[in-house]
C-alpha cells in the first residue's frame, strides 16, 4: 500500500533527481571507503544452489532460483554476507583492512511499500577485524564512522542542491534490543523504532535475532553471519514520512563458539555440511565485521523523496503505480 505524506511535493524533478542519485552513490562510496579503509571489489549477482553462500536473511525467505545449461542450478543473491568473507580470506587482508562492494539482490519475499521493494540495492562492506575486536565499543566505534561519512555526504549534497533540506543527526544513540523493549513494552518492534528514532534521530538497536525477555525477536537474523550479541541496525528519523528509516544492519561476524551457539539454538547444525560453515567452526576464516548500506534509501533520505520508487528503477503494483500517477509523483 503506497502512502503519500498530505501536501507532499518532491524537492528535484526527474532528470535533477537522476543526477543527484549518481552523485550521492559516487560521493558516498569514496566517503565510506576513506572512513573504514576499504577497497572496492567485484562481487556476484549469482552463486550456486545449495552452496551455502547465499545469504537466508531471518531463515524463511525463498530465494531466486534457476537453472542454466552452462552452469547447473544457481540462485540470485540476497546479500553478499558469507561471501565478503570467504573473499578476505581468498585476497588474504590483514586485520584493519576490509572491502565494499555494490551488491544488487532480489528478494521475492519483501513486501513493497513506501521504503521496500523485491529489488535491493546496497553497499556491502566487510572488515578483518583481530579476535580482541570482538566486543560492543569496537561496533559502536564502526557504527559512528559510518554515521560521520552519511552526515558528511548530506552536507555535501545539501550544499550541491539548496532545495534539499534534509537533517542527520550526527550524535548516535545507542540501546540495545533488550532495554528498548522494556522502554516500550507495549508497542511492537516497528513502533519502538519509530518512538526511539523520534526521540534521539539516529539510532543503533544492538543485539538482533536473539530471543528477547517477552519470548519474541526484535527482527529476524539468519544464524550464521551476524553474532546476535554483536549486531544491530541503523536508524534514523525520516522527517517526510514521519518515521524511522533502517539505513544499515550490520555486525561482527560469528566466530566458531556464537555459530554452534545460534545454529543449535534455531536446528540447523546441519549447515556444518557446507564449506563456509565448517571454515569458521575450524578457525580458518578470518574474524571480520561487515554489513549492508542501502543505496536507495541513502537516496530517498538525502534528497527528501517519500517512496523509493521515486529513486529506484524497479517493479510495483499496479495500485502504487496509479497512486503515483494521480498525486503527480514520477517513477525511475
Amino acid at each position: 500500500m503506497v502512502y503519500i505524506p498530505e501536501n507532499y511535493t518532491p524537492r528535484l524533478g526527474l532528470r535533477e533527481t537522476q543526477q543527484a542519485i549518481k552523485y550521492i552513490k559516487d560521493v558516498f562510496q569514496q566517503t565510506l571507503a576513506s572512513f573504514l579503509v576499504l577497497d572496492r571489489v567485484t562481487a556476484p549477482l549469482i552463486v550456486p544452489a545449495d552452496s551455502g553462500i547465499n545469504d537466508d536473511l531471518s531463515g524463511v525467505e525463498r530465494k531466486v532460483a534457476f537453472s542454466a545449461p552452462a552452469v547447473g542450478d544457481a540462485e540470485i543473491v540476497q546479500s553478499l554476507a558469507k561471501w565478503k568473507r570467504l573473499a578476505l580470506y581468498r585476497y588474504k587482508y590483514a586485520p584493519g583492512e576490509g572491502i565494499y562492494t555494490d551488491m544488487n539482490a532480489i528478494r521475492r519475499d519483501d513486501i513493497a511499500d513506501n521504503t521496500h521493494s523485491i529489488f535491493v540495492d546496497q553497499w556491502d562492506w566487510e572488515k578483518v577485524i583481530t579476535q580482541k575486536d570482538r566486543n560492543i565499543e569496537y561496533l559502536e566505534d564502526t557504527v559512528k564512522s559510518i554515521v560521520k561519512a552519511v552526515a558528511f555526504v548530506n552536507r555535501k549534497v545539501k550544499l550541491r542542491y539548496p532545495k534539499l533540506d534534509a537533517h542527520i543527526e550526527e550524535n548516535v544513540f545507542f540501546v540495545t534490543a533488550d532495554e528498548l523493549e522494556r522502554m516500550y513494552p507495549a508497542l511492537n518492534a516497528k513502533q519502538r523504532e519509530n518512538e526511539i528514532c523520534k526521540a534521539h534521530g539516529t539510532v543503533f538497536i544492538i543485539g538482533i535475532g536473539g530471543v528477547l525477555p517477552s519470548g519474541s525477536r526484535h527482527d529476524g537474523r539468519a544464524p550464521d553471519y551476524d553474532d546476535w550479541t554483536l549486531n544491530g541496525d541503523l536508524l534514523v528519523w525520516n522527517d517526510v514520512l514521519g518515521s524511522a528509516l533502517e539505513l544499515s544492519s550490520m555486525g561482527v561476524r560469528v566466530d566458531a563458539a556464537a555459530l554452534d551457539r545460534q545454529l543449535k539454538e534455531c536446528n540447523a547444525v546441519d549447515r556444518y555440511r557446507y564449506e563456509y560453515h565448517s571454515m569458521i567452526r575450524d578457525g580458518v576464516l578470518p574474524y571480520t565485521i561487515g554489513g549492508g548500506i542501502g543505496q536507495s534509501r541513502l537516496c530517498m533520505l538525502m534528497l527528501e523523496k517519500a517512496h523509493i520508487c521515486e529513486v529506484q528503477a524497479s517493479v510495483w503494483q499496479r495500485e502504487t503505480v496509479e497512486e503515483c500517477a494521480r498525486l503527480g509523483i514520477e517513477l525511475l
